[in-house]
């Protein structure tokens, strides 16, 4: 044992001599230390675990709790590892990114930092022997993907297996299929164009990439795939005295290796903290709540006093307050505004808060919610699985037998995707699809510009940002997701309803999503008139001293864009009012109900035959 460690385990545990349980495991570690019983040993610091936890969210999460508590689990990789053999899982993590090689980094950055914290599976010649990488590229800038190559090799040398999959690979990929199987799974892997193999979407990237997986698990007797996005980092969100703290107090592979083998799951979701996982075209009503009460206190306040905006209490994690329509998800709805938390450091006046706030605001468009961020609540990972019937795409995990689940209606590029996955797996599989407490930190814009990189539905022209494509995959996304909702409940997938029963439920499902959005309509339409009001306000203090222009310019262009993306005039509003759309996608989407089932047949006679002719993927050799 390494003293220093035991030392550690022992202090900690002497602070908490009264519970029974750590009396047992402090008489474990006498025994131990006596007869240096290694499974004895592991033992011991698999019941510690559990307590460091409990002490490190207990109180303030930084410090030397969480330093003991990676300590402890790198001395258990160690003591694991001097047995010569470990028969847990081993993780291929699959990363579709399209033309965001800085998010790609920063989550590449955030995985090779785990691994060195916790270590999980050792690592030997300089390479973690129990974590692999796959990036499914889905770019259209060739500089881009450069850089998702050169990316690829700089994680390779620092000891992460990494193998590039870009679209050259995955055309191969695709063309080792029988041409009668590629033909038969359009729907799910869509037509491979070579003159526009891009920006296909997460969906048919994701399901290409399974194709991938299942040459993989070949070369690998216990394995899970873990999907997650570009723009999440394997960190949680916390609130500690200090402001916000973005930590590494999860260690994701060991509970997911836990739960695996422990049960008889099959797919497993997470969530995520931070940044919400929606679009903002289901956002606007509740933020405008929140920008309005932020003004008129401020208007309120001395705009020379010290800024009071600090040490306000976050939003419970689970309660997707910053969703507009949350009870359609079976959330209770928001009843108040929230208050906005002050970012600034040091001392400072509430008239820097105002200007810097007014200078985050446009970060709205892009999936920032300034004043709804989600934070990591910490409950036990094993003692507090749930049933699950949503699929977090950036965050889910399943074993070699859950690739038959490829994303579903993959073609049609909406919005929604892993809902209606989860809805279809949960008709299948009930209990063995699960939710546990292993959230990843979502971060939607990079530093450096306030924007994402790229994202699929919206567009930039000078100080415009147009969310009509993004909001059209939304709203039919919602239909689409609600429309299976009611099809599962009358026992789809195992059996299809008529056509005229299919169309008939899409367009009964649309007409209700219409009144949802036209009601949300007519709220934002009156908080935007009255943000405008209280703004331009002559007797407010920033319309009266000097040296607030800038960020009353940010405000205006904020209520400008929200008025060009919500207000009458909108496309987005004329595109659900507009008869030949609104019959276009709901025909599109009866049909990929109705396909749904040979699609399925397909697939699955495809996995069956495991393809062997295509290439390996672009893998780049790690030096050793």
């Amino acid at each position: 044992m390494a003293l220093a460690t035991y030392a550690s385990l022992q202090r900690f545990l002497e602070r908490y001599a009264h519970d029974p349980a750590v009396k047992h495991l402090r008489a474990g570690l006498e025994k131990i230390s006596a007869d240096g019983g290694i499974d004895a040993l592991i033992g011991i610091y698999n019941e510690s675990i559990p307590l460091l936890e409990q002490a490190i969210w207990s109180g303030d999460p930084e410090g030397a709790p969480l330093e003991l508590y990676q300590r402890v689990f790198r001395e258990l990789e160690a003591h694991i590892a001097s047995k010569g053999h470990d028969d847990r899982h081993h993780f291929i993590l699959v990363i579709p990114v399209a033309d965001r090689p800085q998010h790609l980094r920063c989550c590449l950055d955030s995985l090779l930092e785990l691994c060195r914290r916790f270590n999980y599976g050792g690592s030997e010649n300089n390479k973690y022997k129990k974590v692999s990488v796959v990036i499914a590229d889905d770019s259209k800038d060739e500089v881009n993907i450069g850089k998702h190559q050169e990316i690829a090799r700089q994680f390779n040398e620092q000891g992460l297996e990494t193998i590039y999959f870009g679209p050259e690979e995955q055309l191969a990929q695709i063309d080792a299929l029988a041409e009668t199987d590629r033909q038969a799974l359009t729907g799910v892997l869509g037509e491979a164009d070579r003159s526009a193999f891009y920006h296909k979407g997460p969906s048919r990237t994701r399901n290409i990439a399974y194709l991938k997986l299942g040459e993989m698990q070949e070369s690998r007797e216990k394995v899970l795939f873990y999907f997650l996005d570009s723009d999440q980092e394997f960190r949680v969100k916390s609130s500690t005295p200090r402001g916000d703290r973005d930590l590494y107090a999860v260690n994701y592979l060991y509970y997911l290796d836990a739960v695996f083998s422990g049960t008889d799951a099959c797919m497993l979701t997470g969530k995520v903290v931070g940044d919400p996982p929606v679009s903002p075209a289901v956002m606007a009503g509740n933020f405008l709540d929140d920008v309005i009460r932020f003004l008129q206190q401020l208007a309120d306040l001395e705009y020379t006093a010290p800024c009071r905006f600090h040490g306000v209490a976050h939003q419970p994690a689970d309660d997707a307050a910053y969703h507009d329509m949350a009870e359609l998800f079976g959330f209770k709805q928001a009843a108040h505004s929230f208050q906005y938390q002050c970012t600034l450091g040091g001392p400072h006046d509430n008239a820097r808060c105002f200007n810097h706030f007014a200078g985050q605001l446009n970060r709205f468009f892009y999936g920032e919610h300034p004043t709804r961020k989600t934070y990591y609540e910490y409950a036990e990972v094993r003692s507090n699985l749930a049933p699950a019937r949503t699929v977090y795409t950036g965050n889910y995990v399943f074993k070699p037998e859950g690739l038959k689940y490829f994303i579903p209606f993959a073609k049609l590029k909406l919005r929604m995707a892993g809902p209606v996955l989860g809805r279809v797996i949960k008709a299948e599989i009930k209990e063995r699809f699960v939710s546990a407490n292993l959230p990843m930190l979502h971060k939607r814009t990079v530093e450096d510009s306030g924007r994402s990189e790229f994202r699929p539905g919206i567009n930039r022209d000078r100080q415009r940002i147009d969310l009509s494509g993004e909001f059209e995959r939304q709203y039919f996304g919602d239909v689409m997701l609600f429309s299976i909702e009611k099809l599962t409940a009358q026992g789809y997938p195992g059996h299809t309803p008529a056509k005229n029963v299919v169309t008939e439920t899409v367009k009964t499902t649309e007409e209700t999503i219409y009144r949802r959005y036209m009601a949300k309509h007519t709220e934002i339409l009156n908080k935007l008139e009255r943000l405008r009001t209280i703004l331009h306000d002559a007797g407010n203090w920033w319309n009266t001293a000097p040296g607030f222009d800038d960020a009353k310019g940010q405000l205006t262009l904020f209520l400008d864009n929200i008025e060009h993306n919500y207000g009458d005039g909108s496309y987005c509003y004329r595109m659900m009012n507009a008869s030949a759309d609104k019959q276009r996608r709901i025909s599109q989407i009866a049909a990929a109900v109705m396909q749904y089932s040979a699609d399925r047949q397909a697939w699955e006679r495809v996995l069956s035959k495991g393809q062997h002719s295509a290439q390996p993927g672009n893998q780049i050799d790690s030096p050793g």
